[in-house]
């Protein structure tokens, strides 16, 4: 097992993407602590995640939350090899129709949020731990409507370069994950029907190279190899697991003739 004997804390760790890799941390041997907003889903995650699971309810915005969890933690399973800053929200805020309220919102929750709960993990860090930060395809893409979110994304990049550096005289590595549209929870409400998320995610899939959307194990899989030695000398690297939608999206199937 590739991480057996190792710690793991990871945010928004109760579905989707957080939850497909709590779950791969610990069928390869780590012991994991998952944070959430919601106790109810927590709850019912580690009823599935088992005993090597340990939930804390926390808002990823609150920092003394978060610190408040990764000491709890700690006093747990013991100090961490790894952190997977997962949490983030998903908006929508076109030019001409966004309040600062909303643009606010997901800086702090999909940026801020990040770099404090890399800063309150520091102390209960190993040496030559693995830090995973979760960015996306849209800080990249120019997705129209996106600015905010866009801007979070990249904010995580360049903020993960810069904590690299910061951190390699401790041997800690900082990578970052970007997801293309992959099928979670986040999409929930995304359409006003069953048939038309039907027709959102075919279009999303035609979009995409490889010609469908991503699972939150294509995430958790790249997640479980930044995090083991697997990727002992990958520092300040960026990984998307797309299906191809940033390196070749004239691949997609929408423009085949």
């Amino acid at each position: 097992m590739r991480l057996a004997g190792k710690t793991a804390f990871v945010t928004g760790g109760s579905s989707g993407i957080g939850l497909a890799t709590a779950r791969l941390l610990i069928a390869e041997g780590a012991r994991v602590t998952i944070t959430a907003r919601n106790r109810q889903t927590l709850d019912a995650a580690v009823a599935e995640l088992g005993s090597n699971a340990f939930a804390v309810t926390a808002d990823a915005t609150d920092v003394s939350a978060t610190e408040q969890a990764l000491a709890q933690a700690a006093a747990k399973f013991g100090k961490l090899d790894v952190l997977f800053a997962n949490a983030g929200i998903p908006g929508n805020t076109p030019l001409g129709g966004t309040t600062l309220a909303a643009f606010e919102t997901i800086i702090r929750t999909n940026l801020t949020a990040v770099f404090f709960a890399v800063q309150a993990a520091l102390p209960h860090l190993n040496d030559n731990a693995s830090i995973i930060l979760n960015g996306s395809v849209i800080g990249v893409l120019g997705n129209p409507g996106f600015s905010a979110y866009a801007a979070s994304k990249a904010g995580v990049r360049g903020m993960a370069r810069v904590m690299a550096s910061e951190l390699s005289p401790r041997g800690i590595r900082v990578n970052l994950v970007s997801p293309g549209a992959t099928r979670t929870p986040i999409w929930n409400g995304a359409a006003p029907s069953p048939e038309a998320f039907a027709a959102l995610e075919e279009r999303m899939a035609r979009s995409t190279p490889l010609g469908r959307m991503g699972e939150a194990d294509h995430i958790a899989k790249t997640v479980l190899f930044l995090a083991s030695d697997d990727s002992a000398h990958i520092q300040g690297a960026e990984i998307f697991v797309d299906g191809g939608a940033t390196a070749s999206p004239a691949g997609a199937p929408i423009y085949a003739r």
